[in-house]
C-alpha cells in the first residue's frame, strides 16, 4: 500500500501541484499560525494587520512533509512559542490531529507520529528536533475555527 500512496502521491504533484504557501510577519512575534486547508483564511490573514503581530502564518496539508516543515522552522526560528492551529482540517490526511499528536505523543523508532490515524504519518526530523518541538512550542487547538475575528482574539 505504502508504494502504491507513493505513486499517487508523485502523480498528483504532476497533476495538481501544491506549492508550500506561507507568509512572514513581525519576525520579533512569538506567534505563528497554521491554517491547515482553509486557503481563504491564509489570504485574509496574510492582507491584513493581523500580519504585523504574528511571525508568520502558512497551511499545512499533510501529516508527513507539511509537519517535517513545521518542526524544522520552529526549530530554525527559536522566537516562536506558540502555534495557533486553526481553519479546516485536510479530509483524508488529518494533518492537523497529526501535529496535535506528535506535540503530545512524539514519534516510535520508525519516524511514525505516536497515536496519528492519518494514513501516511511518518517524519524524517531528528528526535531532538521533536523535542525541541514538544517543550518549547505551545499549540492552540482551534481546528475548524474560519472565523477571522475569533482567530484574532487569540493574537491580539
Amino acid at each position: 500500500m505504502n508504494s502504491l500512496g507513493n505513486l499517487i502521491g508523485e502523480l498528483c504533484k504532476v497533476i495538481l501541484p501544491i506549492h508550500e504557501e506561507s507568509y512572514l510577519g513581525n519576525i520579533d512575534s512569538s506567534i505563528a499560525i497554521c491554517t491547515l486547508s482553509s486557503m481563504d483564511l491564509l489570504k485574509k490573514i496574510s492582507n491584513s494587520e493581523l500580519l504585523n503581530h504574528i511571525s508568520i502564518v502558512g497551511r499545512l496539508l499533510s501529516e508527513n512533509k507539511g509537519i517535517d516543515s513545521i518542526v524544522k522552522y520552529v526549530n530554525q526560528n527559536k522566537k516562536i512559542k506558540t502555534i495557533i492551529i486553526c481553519g479546516k482540517e485536510v479530509l483524508g490526511h488529518k494533518a492537523g490531529h497529526s501535529l496535535l499528536e506528535l506535540h503530545k505523543n512524539g514519534i516510535d523508532d520508525y519516524g511514525k507520529i505516536i497515536n496519528s490515524t492519518s494514513p501516511d504519518p511518518f517524519l524524517t526530523v531528528t528526535k531532538s528536533e521533536i523535542n525541541y518541538f514538544q517543550n518549547k512550542i505551545n499549540l492552540v487547538n482551534i481546528i475548524n475555527e474560519t472565523t477571522f475575528d475569533t482567530i484574532k482574539k487569540f493574537v491580539i
